[in-house]
């Protein structure tokens, strides 16, 4: 089965900024897209930001000019570097790998989650 494992989350202050990395595993085939999603306390989980297997990426509105989402094809890794952190971006964040032309079951498949804190 395919496997994403996040790292990089932690405390930082407010214009403080973190690097985020999923690395995947497993029987990875016919990529669609790569992404972040995070989930606020008390909100829904909403995406971030992702990277097609063409390249081209999208961006929450909340987030364009901040952040920055890419990917090493040969490592099975996407990154997101966050920067300027705002309070309001505390979140756990997960990693999300998107499958083409498999069972609706497979098609998604989501990291364990990490947690990023800004605070002062």
């Amino acid at each position: 089965q395919v496997q994403l494992v996040e790292s990089g989350g932690g405390l930082v202050q407010p214009g403080g900024s973190l690097r985020l990395s999923c690395a995947a595993s497993g029987s990875i085939f016919n990529v669609y897209a790569m992404g972040w999603y995070r989930q606020p306390p008390g909100k829904q989980r909403e995406l971030v930001a992702d990277i097609m297997s063409g390249g081209s990426t999208n961006y929450a509105d909340s987030v364009k000019g901040r952040f920055t989402v890419s990917r090493d094809n040969a490592k099975n890794t996407v990154y997101l570097q966050m920067n300027s952190l705002k309070p309001e971006d505390a979140a756990v964040s997960y990693c999300n790998l998107t499958l083409l032309r498999v069972a609706p079951a497979r098609r998604n498949s989501w990291g364990q989650g990490t947690q990023v804190t800004v605070s002062s």
